[in-house]
């Protein structure tokens, strides 16, 4: 039973039957001239409509990168090096995605300047704390729209809305969010944003960066002149068109399928609270994304959670794949204000398309033995006792 959406998401069938002429039959380079090559470039174009059309952008505006990594750092080091005659201050936030996290500590190192943003226990950041950071020297702000742990969501478009008065860029990693919740790029006030085709039944080494017209930036790879000459590379088509049909499903049945998961995270978030003693939720409890419930437990050990609810058939996570292999703990839960031994008892669970109701009344059964059994065995619940 698969429950770490945030992590990645399997192929929709309907992605991979799209994807799979575009591998032998339909191999061509897009950049050539025969009709191999513009048979694949046509694709790829319509795959830049569907991928435009899920966030209201221009395909135009759109170019397409390896995935989210390479679109946050073509937006954040790009902005950078252009703009650094006129000012070297970035504001960000401290649940930012490693990706713009570390992105910003190497601008550090660069000579650049950061202001990293606090967050409540609600792990939102405040609009007015980002206005007040606002120098004469920020040339970029880049806030996530959802949080890849946690899900809350931030307040995009007003914090676009100061930028814009200022007239500093602003950027958002849009990951998580994409395919999930309403994401317009209008709405939201952005000048870039970040999207990854794995985290909405597309496959995996694939993503987009949307580009506001008129917004310059400064190629960080160099190569040929292939997606606006931002992007060098042949093309990976049979991922862009995967990509594109990964975004059109998403995008028709949205609404639908938003409003389905929050019911299931809904009735998931109140069983668990109320069936396990000092469990806790982490994050505001409405401004979250729809399939996204993070918990803590007093007493317990994440990765023991997650192999105990292995063993039981469930996959979860402690929080973002990207930073299981560390031993600190989590950044996002560290900043909204836990101490190290609860961010370390802390369950993500991520669910998608394929998670049912029945799911969910599993998972409630599981997690409540596995947290029981944990307690059986822990010095800190057994102290806790005494």
């Amino acid at each position: 039973m698969y429950m770490d959406h945030s992590a990645t998401s399997p192929v929709d069938p309907e992605v991979f039957e799209a994807m799979k002429p575009y591998f032998q039959e339909e191999f061509g380079n897009a950049s050539t001239l025969y009709k191999l090559g513009r048979d694949s470039k046509r694709a790829m174009e319509d795959a830049r409509a569907q991928v435009a059309s899920i966030i209201g952008a221009e395909p135009k505006d759109v170019i397409f990168t390896s995935g989210g990594t390479e679109s946050d750092n073509i937006a954040i080091k790009g902005t950078a090096y252009k703009l650094k005659n006129k000012g070297k201050h970035i504001i960000t936030s401290n649940i930012e995605h490693p990706a713009v996290h570390e992105t910003c500590k190497y601008l550090e190192k660069k000579g650049f300047e950061v202001t990293y943003i606090p967050v409540g226990t609600d792990g939102i950041v405040k609009v007015s704390d980002v206005e007040t950071a606002i120098r004469d020297d920020t040339i970029l702000i880049t806030i996530m729209h959802a949080n890849n742990e946690i899900g809350t969501i931030q307040p995009i478009a007003e914090i676009g809305k100061i930028a814009h008065e200022k007239g500093i860029l602003f950027h958002t990693d849009a990951v998580q969010s994409v395919g999930k919740i309403p994401v317009d790029v209008n709405d939201l006030n952005v000048d870039m944003l970040s999207i990854s085709s794995h985290k909405l039944y597309g496959p995996k080494g694939i993503g987009a960066l949307y580009i506001k017209k008129g917004v310059r930036l400064e190629p960080i790879i160099h190569g040929g002149g292939h997606e606006r000459g931002l992007r060098p590379g042949t093309e990976n088509v049979p991922g862009i068109v995967g990509f594109g049909k990964a975004c059109q499903l998403s995008e028709e049945n949205l609404e639908e399928e938003s409003a389905r998961l929050t019911r299931l995270r809904n009735k998931l978030v109140d069983a668990v609270l109320k069936e396990n003693e000092k469990a806790y939720l982490n994050g505001d409890r409405e401004k979250r994304l729809p399939g996204n419930a993070n918990f803590r437990f007093t007493g317990i050990e994440g990765e023991s959670l997650i192999l105990h609810l292995d063993s039981k058939g469930i996959a979860a996570s402690t929080g973002s794949a990207c930073s299981s292999t560390k031993l600190e703990p989590s950044q996002v839960l560290m900043a909204i204000g836990l101490e190290e031994v609860e961010a370390h008892g802390s369950l993500r669970i991520s669910m998608g398309r394929e998670n049912t109701e029945e799911d969910v009344e599993h998972a409630i059964v599981a997690i409540k033995e596995v947290v029981s059994t944990l307690r059986n065995m822990s010095p800190l619940w057994c102290s806790k006792e005494e």
